[in-house]
């Protein structure tokens, strides 16, 4: 992507349109017309290129510059606007919201007086982003693949790595509530005769991160274990009180207890389905270990022998500790729910603005947040893969079956949805681009 350096002198009234505030454009900006601003500057790497300087401004405590450029995106990204122009809405929305957590009473004194006259500063400075829960993911999962893929290619692994097993043990860290496993259990009971004892273990979720689980842990086990009765499979349903934020550490403690009272003939799968990327990566490591926790809880992982694990994650790098590389990065990957959106869900409707509601958190999450709060910490196809390996895994290439398995989920969704096999693994694309992997691991 060409690099530009637009220089903004004070705002001014377009000739073009009274109600429209536009920057001065000196030479900096290579063949643009100042007549065409507006239009130059809608274009999809222009607006990344203000963000990265507003990300600058705010960073650098420059208080007139960031003010010009909100006032700018402001005007060229309505929230209500195309794809891209919403998408920048978002990236605003979550530069504000990190201007908000700065404590520069000159910076929130600007912004507060920029909202005036401002929707969408307005709108971020008083609306709480929605949180979506898991009951909203629900009405979305059938419409788009993005989750549809990882439960797909998953489910076949586990079906094969299981057969013959009178017990199956599934440990499900999963971002989506258990929400995969009734298909797992109907097709385990359509494979087996005599159906296997299944236990499911889970870990409480965070609070904090979407979608939000607005039931109970009774409730939620109660649904499923009637669901695996009317298949005339007995399940065991366990919570353990265990989080990301140290790794999981409890979960392991308890799977290393029960691992050892048990015998061969149970096998245990590890189902770790978008989940992975909240445990904290090596910038919020100890000073004591050079290990990240990730690192960690794959070599315990490891210790346990599981049968096997299947790890689904969006291929995309948001670990970058500094602000505007990481603003590239997630610019580049989360234009792709917004397009998807665009070409599957009608604007205003409420599946709409509650899916889009999720993609602004991840955003501002990404943008807004440090430390222990940003969970959104993505990592590529390429990173888990050395991870695992290190973690002393093998990959499991995906059989024909589950091959075509995914390739019929994906006949019932748009053409622009598509898939490859690179290497051992899956990848699920938008317009060719990569969006998730799906990949299945045993101990080496």
């Amino acid at each position: 992507m060409t690099q530009f350096t637009p220089t903004l002198q004070p705002l001014h009234q377009s000739s073009d349109n009274n109600n429209i505030l536009v920057p001065r454009i000196t030479n900096s900006w290579p063949k643009f017309q100042q007549s065409k601003a507006l239009g130059t500057l809608g274009d999809g790497n222009c607006m990344e290129q203000l963000l990265i300087h507003c990300a600058d401004a705010i960073e650098a405590n420059d208080v007139t510059l960031a003010q010009q450029i909100l006032w700018v995106l402001n005007n060229i990204a309505p929230p209500e606007g195309d794809s891209n122009q919403r998408l920048v809405a978002t990236f605003l929305r979550a530069l504000i919201a990190r201007a908000t957590k700065s404590g520069s009473s000159k910076l929130l004194a600007a912004v507060a007086a920029s909202s005036h006259n401002n929707t969408t500063i307005a709108t971020s400075l008083a609306v709480q982003t929605h949180r979506f829960s898991v009951m909203e993911l629900a009405d979305f999962v059938d419409v788009t693949p993005w989750h549809r893929f990882g439960f797909t290619a998953a489910n076949s692994a586990i079906l094969e790595a299981t057969e013959g097993f009178p017990t199956i043990h599934i440990v499900d860290l999963s971002s989506t509530h258990c929400m995969q496993i009734p298909t797992l259990i109907d097709a385990i009971a359509s494979r087996h005769d005599v159906p296997p004892l299944i236990k499911l273990t889970i870990t409480e979720a965070s609070r904090n991160i979407p979608p939000i689980l607005n039931l109970s842990y009774d409730e939620l086990g109660s649904k499923l274990v009637n669901f695996a009765k009317s298949k005339n499979i007995t399940m065991d349903f366990r919570v353990i009180p265990s989080t990301h934020e140290d790794g999981f550490a409890a979960l392991i403690q308890y799977l290393g207890l029960h691992r050892h009272r048990v015998v061969t003939s149970e096998a245990l799968v590890i189902n770790c389905h978008m989940m992975l990327h909240c445990i904290p990566d090596e910038t919020l490591s100890s000073a004591i270990s050079r290990s990240s926790l990730r690192s960690l809880f794959l070599k315990a992982l490891r210790r346990l022998n599981p049968t096997l694990v299947v790890l689904v994650e969006e291929d995309a790098d948001l670990t970058w500790s500094d602000l505007v590389s990481r603003l590239r990065a997630a610019f580049n990957f989360m234009w792709i729910p917004y397009d998807t959106v665009e070409t599957l869900l009608q604007r205003g409707s409420k599946q709409r603005q509650w899916y889009e509601a999720d993609i602004c958190w991840k955003i501002e999450n990404v943008i807004a947040q440090e430390g222990i709060e940003r969970v959104e910490r993505l990592e590529g196809k390429i990173k888990w893969e050395q991870r695992m390996r290190n973690a002393e895994f093998q990959g499991i290439s995906f059989s024909h079956d589950a091959v075509s398995e995914v390739k019929a989920m994906l006949d019932e969704h748009a053409a622009a949805w598509g898939f490859k096999k690179q290497d051992q693994h899956l990848l699920l694309t938008w317009k060719g681009h990569n969006v998730v992997f799906a990949s299945a691991w045993f101990p080496a």
